[in-house]
């Protein structure tokens, strides 16, 4: 026998059927998973040589910072200060080849769900140069903010909010010898579009094209 339908349970179900509508809105649905960077996918193969205008194609990149986004050179200075290279590895990495001459950091970014403006990334690649070069020089251009090393050693750095330029910054005459290096970046972005690139550049000026990148054993 079914339980009869007091007058006061009927008053009450339309509410009971609002309140159980109401608590299904504020469950947000599952995200759906973003397509992957259309220029960027998992490296794979053991070294990956640089193209033939010189750029690195292969990088590990770890997922961003949020940051102020601040971009003029104190600001940055104090940022790399409070957020160093060893920040970096609270945030998952991930070894990427980029079919471009840039990487793109906003793809990379928007495609797992990340903040893309106000935020640092720290990349790195691992370099094998197979033949001593004198008057050896690095070129990046960043969009926006980035400073780099060279087998932790600084050699450029370039500030504000700007486009990437090919060739933007670039770094003293250095003797780039034969064997492995570790190059590393922080780029900064306040908004909109980011990504980087670079190349090593010739005692002629003309870009280095024998460079290889290597597949990181520990991201």
């Amino acid at each position: 026998m079914s339980t009869p339908v007091t007058r006061r349970t009927a008053l009450l179900l339309p509410l009971l059927g609002l309140r159980a509508a109401w608590s299904a809105e504020q469950i947000p649905a599952p995200a759906e998973p973003r397509p992957p960077a259309p220029t960027l996918k998992p490296a794979t193969s053991a070294t990956l040589r640089v193209d033939s205008r010189g750029f690195i194609r292969r990088w590990t990149v770890h997922e961003p910072i949020p940051v102020s986004g601040r971009l003029t050179q104190n600001e940055v200075e104090q940022l790399l200060r409070d957020r160093p290279w060893s920040a970096a590895t609270a945030y998952p990495a991930h070894q990427l080849d980029t079919s471009g001459y840039n990487v793109n950091l906003y793809h990379f970014a928007w495609a797992l769900s990340k903040p893309t403006s106000n935020v640092l990334f720290w990349v790195t690649t691992i370099l094998e140069v197979p033949a001593d070069v004198e008057n050896a020089r690095l070129a990046i251009g960043s969009n926006a903010a980035s400073v780099w090393w060279l087998d932790e050693e600084r050699l450029v750095s370039i500030y504000n909010d700007r486009q990437t330029v090919i060739d933007d910054g670039v770094s003293r005459r250095l003797q780039l010898r034969k064997g492995r290096h570790v190059l590393r970046a922080a780029i900064v972005n306040g908004g909109g579009a980011t990504d980087f690139c670079a190349r090593f550049l010739g005692g002629d000026g003309r870009p280095l094209t024998s460079l290889v990148s290597l597949l990181a054993q520990d991201s």
